[in-house]
C-alpha cells in the first residue's frame, strides 16, 4: 500500500528524507536467496528447543515432587523409628537402673529430624551430668548397653556379639546386665565374650579357648544345662 507524501515537508527535507532511506537500502546489502530456507531452518531448530524446555521443566517439577514425597516418607518412618527407639530405650535405661531416674534421646530440630543431632541424656538418680564422660565407666556401659537395646528392639536380630562390654561393671551392675540378657534370649541368641565369673555361670554354654601347647588352641565347650536339671 503506498504511502501518501507528506505536504508539510519542503523539498530540502524531502530530499535529506530520499537520501537517508537509500542509504538505508544499501546497508541492507546484497539479497540472500536462501534466507527464507535458513530462517525455516532456524525456526525449526528454535521450537525443537523449545519444547526440549518444556520436557525438562515437566521432568524438574515431576523429579521433585517425588524427591518431596520421598523426604516426607523418609521422615515418617525416621520419626516412627525414632518414637519407638525413644519408648525402648527409657525402659530398658530404667530397668537397668532405676524407675525415677532421668534419661530421653531428644532431636535439636524436631522440623528436619533426618539433618537433626541428636542429643541422649542419661542422669542417673543423684546426678545431674551434662556429658556422658562424667558417669562412671559403669553408667556409661549401662546406658550404651540400654541404648543398643533400643536400637535391638525396634528389629530384633537372629543374633547378636558382646565383646567383653562387662568388663567395667560391677557385681551388682553384672546382675542387671545378665538380668537384661536373659530377657531378651528368648528372641535372640547372644554370643558374649567374657572374663567375668557372674556371666558365665548365667550362660547357658560356654566355650572355653586354652592353650594347652604354645601356639596350639583348642575350644572346650560346656554346656551348663546339663547340671542346672
Amino acid at each position: 500500500m503506498e504511502q501518501a507524501p507528506d505536504e508539510t515537508l519542503n523539498e530540502g527535507e524531502l530530499k535529506e528524507k530520499t537520501e537517508a532511506m537509500q542509504n538505508k537500502l544499501k546497508n541492507f546489502g546484497p539479497i540472500n536467496p536462501m534466507a527464507l530456507e535458513s530462517f525455516k531452518e532456524i525456526k525449526e531448530r528454535y521450537d525443537f528447543i523449545i519444547k526440549e524446555k518444556e520436557d525438562l521443566a515437566k521432568a524438574k517439577e515431576s523429579l521433585l515432587q517425588t524427591i518431596g514425597e520421598i523426604d516426607n516418607s523418609a521422615k515418617e518412618k525416621f520419626l516412627d523409628t525414632y518414637n519407638q527407639v525413644r519408648k525402648n530405650f527409657i525402659n530398658v535405661f530404667r530397668t537397668l537402673f532405676t524407675e525415677v531416674d532421668n534419661c530421653d534421646i531428644i532431636l535439636s530440630d524436631m522440623n528436619n529430624p533426618i539433618e537433626s543431632d541428636i542429643q541422649i541424656i542419661a542422669q542417673p538418680k543423684g546426678k545431674k551430668p551434662l556429658s556422658i564422660q562424667q558417669l562412671s565407666g559403669g553408667e556409661r556401659t549401662l546406658t550404651a548397653t540400654a541404648l543398643l537395646f533400643g536400637l535391638y528392639l525396634v528389629k530384633p536380630a537372629p543374633f547378636c556379639i558382646f565383646d567383653e562390654v562387662d568388663a567395667p561393671l560391677d557385681d551388682n551392675n553384672i546382675d542387671k546386665f545378665n538380668n537384661i540378657i536373659k530377657k531378651f534370649s528368648d528372641e535372640s541368641q547372644f554370643i558374649i565374650i567374657t572374663h567375668n565369673k557372674k556371666t558365665m555361670a548365667a550362660t547357658d554354654l560356654i566355650y572355653g579357648i586354652t592353650m594347652n601347647e604354645p601356639g596350639v588352641t583348642a575350644v572346650v565347650p560346656v554346656d551348663l544345662r546339663e547340671y542346672a536339671e
